[in-house]
C-alpha cells in the first residue's frame, strides 16, 4: 500500500480561520487612512520647500503674485543676482566653519564619550551634568559677555571665533549621543583584545570605532546641521569677512522690500551642501539613529 505525500503548502495556497479573515478585513480600511494621513502629513511638511525649489526659478514679478503662479517659464536669472551679490564669501565661511568645529567636536568628544561610558571616571554623573548645563543657559543672556571677550582680543568678525563658539555649542550634545553608543558595547570587547595584547588606543582604533561609526556619523550630521544654520552667534559677531550663509540670507530683506525670487535662490544653495550631507551619510545616520534600539 502506498501513501501519497501531502503537497506542500505555499504562502499563497495558506488557509485562514473566519476569525483571521476578519481581522484582516477590519484592519484594511485603518491601514489605509493611516496612509492616507501619513502622506498628507509629509506632502505638508515638504511642500513649502517644494515652493522654495520653484520660487527659486521664477521672476521677481512672479513670485508674490495672488493668487500664486503656478504655471510659469523657469530661469536661473535669480541664481545669477544672488551669485553677483557675492555668496561667495559666506559660503566658504560656513564650510570652514561648519567643517572645522565638527571635527574638533569628535576629537574631543569621543575620549570624553569613550571615559564617561566604557571606562567611567570618578564623579561621572557630575561631569555628565556639568555638559549637560552648558546647554540650559540661554545664548542672549551670555551674548553680551562674549561679545566684549571677543571685542578685547580683538576677534570680531573672524572665522576663529565661529569656530571656537560652534565647538563649544555642539560638545555637550555630541558627548551625550556618542556615550549612548559607547554604552551599547559590550565591555568583554575591551578585554578580549586586552587579553590578546592590544594597547587601549589600538583596541579602541581597531575594535570599538568601527563598532559605533553609525553613531559617530549621525553625530557628526547633527553637528554640521546646527553649525550651518547657526544665525545667532554669526551675526553678532560677524560684519563681512566672517559673515556665514545666514547672515547672507537676511542681505535680501531691505527696506525696498522683500526679494522673494533672490531670497528662494539663495535658501536653495543654502539648503543644498547639508541636503548632500545628508544624503551621503543616510544609511550610517539610519543606523546611528537606531544603534542599540534593539537589544
Amino acid at each position: 500500500m502506498t501513501t501519497i505525500a501531502p503537497k506542500p503548502t505555499t504562502g499563497h495556497n495558506k488557509t485562514h480561520t473566519p476569525d483571521e479573515l476578519h481581522i484582516r478585513r477590519r484592519r484594511r480600511p485603518q491601514d489605509t487612512l493611516l496612509t492616507v494621513l501619513t502622506w498628507i502629513l509629509g506632502i505638508g511638511f515638504f511642500f513649502p520647500v517644494l515652493w522654495m525649489v520653484l520660487t527659486a526659478f521664477k521672476q521677481e514679478s512672479q513670485a508674490a503674485t495672488n493668487p500664486p503662479t503656478f504655471f510659469f517659464t523657469p530661469t536661473l536669472d535669480q541664481f545669477r543676482k544672488v551669485f553677483d551679490a557675492g555668496i561667495g564669501v559666506p559660503l566658504a565661511n560656513s564650510l570652514i566653519a561648519t567643517v572645522v568645529s565638527t571635527i574638533l567636536v569628535l576629537a574631543l568628544g569621543v575620549p570624553a564619550a569613550f571615559a564617561l561610558s566604557l571606562r567611567p571616571v570618578r564623579k561621572t554623573q557630575d561631569a555628565l551634568f556639568f555638559f549637560i548645563s552648558t546647554k540650559m543657559l540661554p545664548i542672549v543672556a551670555a551674548i553680551i559677555p562674549l561679545y566684549v571677550i571677543v571685542g578685547k582680543i580683538g576677534m570680531l568678525d573672524n572665522i576663529w571665533t565661529l569656530i571656537i563658539l560652534y565647538t563649544a555649542m555642539n560638545l555637550p550634545i555630541a558627548v551625550w549621543m556618542m556615550r549612548s553608543f559607547f554604552l551599547e558595547v559590550p565591555g568583554e570587547l575591551l578585554e578580549a583584545a586586552s587579553i590578546d595584547g592590544a594597547s587601549l588606543w589600538t583596541s579602541v582604533r581597531e575594535v570599538i570605532l568601527p563598532l559605533i561609526s553609525p553613531g559617530i556619523a549621525a553625530t557628526a550630521l547633527i553637528c554640521v546641521i546646527f553649525s550651518w544654520n547657526e544665525f545667532f552667534f554669526a551675526v553678532n559677531m560677524t560684519a563681512v569677512n566672517a559673515q556665514t550663509m545666514p547672515v547672507f540670507l537676511t542681505g535680501f530683506m531691505s527696506g525696498q522690500g522683500l526679494y522673494w525670487a533672490q531670497l528662494s535662490a539663495a535658501s536653495v544653495l543654502a539648503a543644498l551642501p547639508v541636503v548632500i550631507c545628508g544624503w551621503i551619510a543616510q544609511n550610517k545616520l539610519v543606523r546611528g539613529l537606531s544603534f542599540g534600539a534593539i537589544k
